[in-house]
């Protein structure tokens, strides 16, 4: 009984490991696959949230103020 225990211990020992091993080496893929995506992101120019509603606030205010223009203009040329 003692040699079989013994054998018991021997294996779980051996997959506690096993375990371990495939733990580091899920975590290693998961930060290369991170950073190789990282990585074509960057390379492909996008623009964070930040800067896409930035401009597009710029564009509404230009907006507004082209369609202001246009009644002022309108306005002077019906005087006109």
């Amino acid at each position: 009984m003692q040699t079989r225990s013994k054998f018991f211990d021997d294996m779980s020992q051996l997959m506690t490991n096993a375990m371990g091993v495939a733990q580091g080496a899920k975590d290693e893929a998961e930060t290369a696959f991170k950073s190789m995506v990282d990585r074509w992101l960057a390379d492909r120019d996008f623009v964070t949230r930040e800067e896409f509603d930035a401009v597009r606030a710029m564009a509404q205010k230009a907006r507004e103020e082209n369609e202001a223009l246009k009644a002022r203009l309108d306005a002077l040329e019906a005087k006109a």
